[in-house]
């Protein structure tokens, strides 16, 4: 995989357990970063699109069981 500049949000701050982007020219690259060996790719159109669909709350009515 090319070199990447990942970046984690500021509200992160010192823990190790939180999501990571990185980006070039084409793709948007997501990771976690207690398993930065998996890495997800998406176009920014398709991300920003999801970014939307969140904040408006479509996801809303999914529940996760841990």
């Amino acid at each position: 995989m090319k070199q990447l500049n990942w970046q984690k949000s500021s509200f992160s701050g010192t823990t190790t357990n939180c999501l990571e982007i990185a980006s070039d020219s084409e793709l948007i690259y997501l990771r976690e970063s207690d398993d930065p060996t998996t890495v997800v790719t998406t176009t920014p159109t398709k991300l920003a699109a999801w970014l939307h669909s969140a904040k408006a709350g479509e996801f809303d009515h999914i529940t996760i069981n841990s």
